[in-house]
């Protein structure tokens, strides 16, 4: 039975996983036996990920390109594809947050969160999926957020670019399911990263938190790696288009 929960001669490309929930997976995948590809912008912060990774005895490359830049996405996977070797299994992890309210949200800001959120979902997807397509086999796992289901004060923008996330996870399998992709999705709920430092910091929102979720508590990132090694693995073979929340019960209770 654990056979069809390896990952063993896969290869796996992270997103926005020189820290936080991108790292936490690339650890998390190469611990089931894939070997992983972490991507960023800033080149020093992600030669320490790769390091870290690869002192747990892993296979690490890392691909550092602007997941917003569509030309740039698609000639690194490209390049990465040719010279190196096929990419199993992605995960669109890359993804930013800008909390502030509404009526004073900044239109930079908000275009942003538009290309980081949801833009490199598709920019990275299809450059990704041209290649699974003519293999006849791949993994897409688009990270969304409970976020997607819920709407909080001050992050209006962000709640929509989540949502969008899951439709185009639907939209993926739609279109992607008959060539052998499955294409998934995995909704956070609240956890302990650094996008969230500011609100891990204030004890109000956390007294808050903590009486929202059922589980009474913060996530800790090793926990949504089960949830990732399923969806890429052959035990999902028959998901598709589905986000899976792992929230601590929060976006099942009033």
């Amino acid at each position: 039975m654990t056979d069809m929960f390896s990952l063993a001669g896969r290869r796996a490309l992270i997103t926005g996983s020189s820290q936080g929930i991108g790292l936490a997976l690339a650890r998390g995948l190469a611990g089931a036996g894939a070997a992983v590809v972490l991507n960023g912008r800033d080149v020093d912060r992600l030669d320490a990920a790769v390091a870290q990774v690869r002192a747990g005895g892993a296979e690490v490359d890392r691909l550092a390109f602007d997941v917003t830049d569509h030309d740039a996405a698609r000639a690194a996977v490209d390049g990465y594809e040719a010279g190196t070797g096929a990419i199993d299994i992605l995960i669109n992890n890359a993804g930013m947050q800008h909390r502030t309210p509404l009526e004073t949200f900044p239109a930079a800001a908000f275009e942003a969160l538009l290309q980081t959120n949801i833009a490199s979902v598709f920019h990275v997807g299809q450059a990704c999926a041209r290649h699974m397509i003519a293999r006849g086999q791949g993994k897409i796992i688009n990270i969304a957020s409970v976020q997607t289901a819920l709407a909080r004060t001050g992050i209006a923008p962000y709640t929509a670019t989540k949502g969008a996330v899951a439709n185009l996870t639907k939209g993926m399998a739609t279109d992607w399911a008959r060539h052998g992709l499955n294409c998934n999705a995995i909704a956070p709920g609240y956890f302990d990263t650094p996008l969230n430092a500011a609100l891990v910091a204030d004890p109000e929102f956390t007294r808050w938190l903590e009486g929202r979720t059922p589980a009474g508590r913060w996530g800790q990132v090793g926990e949504l790696v089960g949830a990732a090694v399923f969806l890429a693995s052959d035990a999902a073979s028959f998901v598709n288009g589905h986000t899976l929340f792992v929230d601590g019960g929060i976006s099942v209770s009033l």
